[in-house]
């Protein structure tokens, strides 16, 4: 969600970008003092009531704290940062599955702990901003997902064919913290601020195993590595030391050199080149090496489109054909991994344990996952994979219906495809419209 932003913390927001824009050398000596007013402590509240999330280890929710009051509760946090009091408390991590059935652990801060470093993140996001650089596009104000699938596009479409799809092992849990802070300060000078940033980055885990039992650990600080997906600051302590291999790249040669361009989303990136792909793989290798990032290996590989297909994204580029002229060309499609998994969803949302619902109700969380999915997956070729899903939909929902009101046999005669989208209101993928950003050259 996002929200409007005080006009007193924009304008502080573009004096700090203006500044960092003009004097790329410049580093900034008071921000601290940013970080404790109390409009931009309120903003930073707003922005992380809006994103909602679990309590931390202290168990505090935002509904706690109205019921204590806002106001007064940001008064009491502005006071231990202006005294220097402010401690983080340990991060509660969880463990959510991923699409290949492994756990991806996520990180929980303390609701205070987020503001706290949403009102540093306020502050520092502007400076940081006119450094990273254009092959970047994960958490940055006007850029998304699809711009790099854009970029992508492009390439493939100027000849640069050979691909390096390249894959991390972890990549936020092995971030070096003497070099991430080392490029936090080439810009900030405020020691207070800088203070802050390895509190968190050191602050301890917190894990509950399956008996209940909690244990601490201060892995992070004992291995001077990692910044916890799900803080509010991570993503952008992420692209700042993610700006050192991109920036790296250009600056040792090997973009010019090479012909291979990076194209950066969070710990997904890609190159693409004209030609020698392998000796691009063998640099990147001896770039990230240097970075201390350790490259996965089994998942890293060159390909060379068309004959071979990457996925990047959560879309495959290969060869398509076109559906009216039957003309192959090099475009994307959602992968093969994303469809399943909303078709996982979609089993989910429909199975024996939820019959007890209204259709309406039902029918209301399909439409809403079926939008938001197809809202990412709009572009290139969607026919194939609407189709699957859309069919897939149609047979759980039926499936379901006949479950509730338990008639036996319950198909396409009894829940017809007009019944489910007029009478029920289900979402028909084809019917919806997103604006078009990716045109294949056919």
């Amino acid at each position: 969600m996002s929200l409007p932003t005080p006009p007193t913390v924009q304008k502080l927001q573009e004096a700090l970008q203006a500044k960092a824009k003009a004097e790329p050398g410049f580093r900034f000596y008071s921000l601290y003092d940013k970080v404790c007013r109390w409009d931009v402590l309120f903003y930073a509240y707003l922005c992380c009531e809006a994103n909602a999330g679990a309590a931390g280890v202290d168990g505090q929710t935002f509904q706690d704290i109205q019921e204590y009051g806002v106001g007064r509760w940001l008064d009491e946090l502005a006071n231990e940062l202006r005294t220097k009091t402010y401690r983080p408390a340990a991060v509660r991590r969880v463990f959510i599955p991923k699409p290949d059935g492994k756990l991806r652990p996520l990180g929980i801060p303390t609701i205070k702990d987020r503001v706290a470093q949403m009102a540093t993140l306020v502050v520092l996001e502007p400076i940081f901003e006119a450094d990273l650089q254009a092959e970047q596009y994960a958490y940055r104000k006007g850029r998304s997902a699809l711009d790099a699938l854009v970029r992508v596009q492009a390439l493939l479409d100027s000849g640069h064919r050979e691909v390096v799809d390249a894959d991390l092992s972890g990549y936020f849990d092995s971030i070096p913290h003497g070099p991430l802070l080392k490029s936090v300060s080439r810009r900030i000078s405020d020691g207070h601020v800088l203070a802050l940033v390895k509190s968190w980055l050191e602050a301890p885990v917190e894990e509950t195993d399956r008996r209940g039992h909690k244990h601490r650990t201060t892995r992070n600080k004992d291995a001077h590595r990692g910044t916890p997906q799900g803080g509010v600051l991570s993503p952008l302590l992420a692209n700042l030391y993610r700006r050192r291999f991109v920036l790296g790249w250009k600056v040792l040669g090997h973009e010019r050199r090479l012909d291979a361009h990076v194209v950066n989303y969070a710990d997904d990136f890609v190159l693409c080149c004209r030609s020698r792909a392998d000796k691009a793989m063998a640099a990147m290798r001896v770039l990230m090496s240097k970075l201390g990032l350790t490259v996965n290996e089994a998942k890293t590989r060159r390909c060379r489109v068309p004959g071979d297909e990457f996925d990047f994204l959560g879309y495959t580029f290969g060869r398509n054909y076109s559906a009216r002229s039957g003309h192959s060309y090099i475009g994307p499609r959602p992968s093969a991994k994303k469809v399943r998994a909303i078709l996982a969803e979609i089993s989910e949302q429909t199975g024996r344990s939820r019959a007890w619902l209204d259709e309406e109700e039902v029918v209301g969380r399909l439409n809403r996952k079926l939008r938001g999915w197809a809202a990412y997956f709009s572009q290139g070729r969607t026919g194939a994979a609407y189709q699957q899903v859309q069919a897939h939909t149609c047979w759980r929902l039926r499936q379901w219906l006949g479950k509730k009101h338990r008639v036996q046999g319950a198909g396409r005669s009894r829940y017809t495809f007009s019944y489910l989208r007029e009478g029920l209101g289900l979402v028909w993928l084809s019917a919806l419209r997103f604006p078009r950003r990716l045109w294949a050259k056919a």
